[in-house]
């Protein structure tokens, strides 16, 4: 299937001719005429598979016939308002919303927190008839009584599923009515959760259901990769790897604010051009650190999770995760930043001891075991077991020694120290089938809360006798010691 088989405007698609594409990508061509005819739709679609084009040519061409060459605000309200969890992400589908309306009359804008809010209060007023916006902002722009919502023909959800992780759902749901009752909604998310359903439900009116892919799979051009390694050799580890002729352009992963910091002042002492985005940069120093990093000027990203979500990075190869994330999806989301488009994407994880019930975790939602290669000279700690048995063990390393788990000695699967990947079994030591669907763990917390409740019976028992001294009372009768202050 080509675009020009879609039914799309000529000006959308001299557009789209500009940039080289001729053929759709699967959640185009299921999409794009779904929106056309007007239906709701609930996409679920992973990042790089096309999503973002699979909803805007269609808008664009479904306002068509209400756009004016009017200076007169008033001829240029609101009719498409996008919703995005990050500004990182608002920014990504502004642009696209540009490059497809250049040859229309179509005004849009992109509206996101961390800036001054009245050049865009401003620019709202002057008309504008497509609005990107992060539920935050916009929230502050209706506070700020600039916004019409009047003439909304149609509301997009993206990546509805990070809007939960973040907390947006009360707001997105406030959003929701303030909008007209009669209108169109799309939404897009890479899982769909219970919560996600219950929003789907409020938000859409009989929608359409498309998935391009199964939920939390991974794309099979991308290769896998783990380096046991000792936690006081991992930095050392990472500089080794970066300076290799292997990793040109590469995303670094961390799960806190602080160590991305810290990782990316310890990569510029050891030369290497590195820079790091989080949440705690201003907008202004985000966008300078991912320019640089799409020119080439910086070689190495340190992201935190919530700050490269939606990044959108052509021919980006390879992924490092330096510590692998607490939640197993949170994987999928990392490593989806290499891999786009069929192109192939290396993901590399350095883990120690500590982390390994976190990769059997991504390993059994990914329903496939990674390749475990040791770089010599960075060997793993002796406690370091695949997978864990939860009983630690004496340290016997030497100096020098590096220690590679056999089946013969361990009972566990072999880690390699070169070479090609063997042949390795779907069924994992512990009995684990990587076939069957993936159920998650009970959580810490969960397991708190049932030994707290197991224990609550018992909370009635006597308590110790509070001595005098401290503020309790004198026994009255020392015969009977069992009597005390408030008994």
């Amino acid at each position: 299937m080509r675009f020009d088989e879609l039914g799309l405007a000529p000006e959308l698609l001299k557009a789209i001719a500009d940039e080289g594409y001729t053929q759709p990508t699967p959640i185009q061509a299921q999409a794009i005429p779904i929106v056309l005819s007007g239906r709701d739709l609930m996409g679920g679609a992973q990042t790089g598979t096309g999503k973002t084009a699979a909803f805007a040519l269609p808008l664009l061409q479904r306002i068509l016939p209400f756009t004016s060459n009017s200076p007169s605000p008033a001829r240029h309200p609101v009719r498409v308002l996008i919703l995005a969890p990050t500004r990182e992400l608002a920014i990504q589908v502004y642009e696209s919303v540009v490059t497809y309306a250049r040859y229309l009359p179509i005004r849009s804008l992109c509206t996101f927190g961390g800036v001054d809010i009245k050049p865009q209060i401003e620019e709202i007023r002057r008309g504008v008839e497509v609005l990107v916006a992060t539920p935050g902002r916009l929230l502050d722009l209706v506070e700020q009584k600039c916004l019409n919502f009047g003439q909304v023909q149609a509301l997009v959800l993206d990546e509805a599923d990070r809007m939960l992780d973040m907390g947006f759902i009360p707001d997105v749901t406030r959003i929701i009515k303030l909008l007209p009752a009669q209108r169109q909604s799309l939404l897009f998310s890479a899982t769909f959760s219970e919560e996600i359903k219950k929003l789907a439900d409020k938000m859409l009116h009989a929608p359409t259901l498309i998935e391009v892919a199964q939920r939390n799979t991974v794309s099979e051009t991308i290769e896998h990769r783990v380096h046991p390694v000792a936690a006081t050799a991992k930095r050392a580890l990472l500089v080794k790897l970066l300076r290799s002729k292997e990793f040109t352009q590469v995303l670094v992963f961390t799960r806190t604010k602080i160590e991305t910091n810290r990782l990316a002042r310890e990569l510029q002492r050891a030369g290497i051009a590195a820079d790091s985005i989080h949440g705690n940069k201003s907008q202004t120093d985000r966008l300078k650190a991912l320019e640089s990093f799409k020119e080439g000027t910086t070689h190495v990203l340190v992201a935190t999770d919530v700050a490269a979500r939606g990044l959108d990075i052509d021919d980006l190869p390879h992924v490092i995760n330096y510590e692998l994330p607490h939640t197993p999806e949170d994987y999928i989301h990392r490593i989806g930043r290499t891999g786009r488009a069929g192109k192939h994407g290396t993901a590399v994880s350095l883990v120690t001891a500590d982390e390994v019930r976190y990769l059997v975790d991504i390993e059994k939602l990914i329903k496939k075991p990674i390749e475990q290669i040791i770089i010599p000279g960075y060997a793993p700690d002796d406690d370091y077991e695949y997978p864990p048995s939860g009983k630690k063990k004496r340290s016997s390393r030497t100096a020098g020694h590096e220690v590679s788990a056999t089946s013969s000695t361990r009972g566990r699967r072999a880690i390699k120290a070169s070479g090609a990947p063997a042949p390795i079994s779907t069924i994992a030591p512990d009995g684990f089938d990587f076939s069957k669907p993936y159920e998650p763990r009970q959580s810490a917390s969960s397991a708190a809360e049932q030994t707290r409740a197991s224990a609550a019976p018992g909370l009635d028992r006597k308590r110790k006798p509070l001595a005098a001294l401290l503020g309790g009372q004198r026994s009255p009768n020392k015969a009977n010691p069992g009597q005390h202050s408030g008994q």
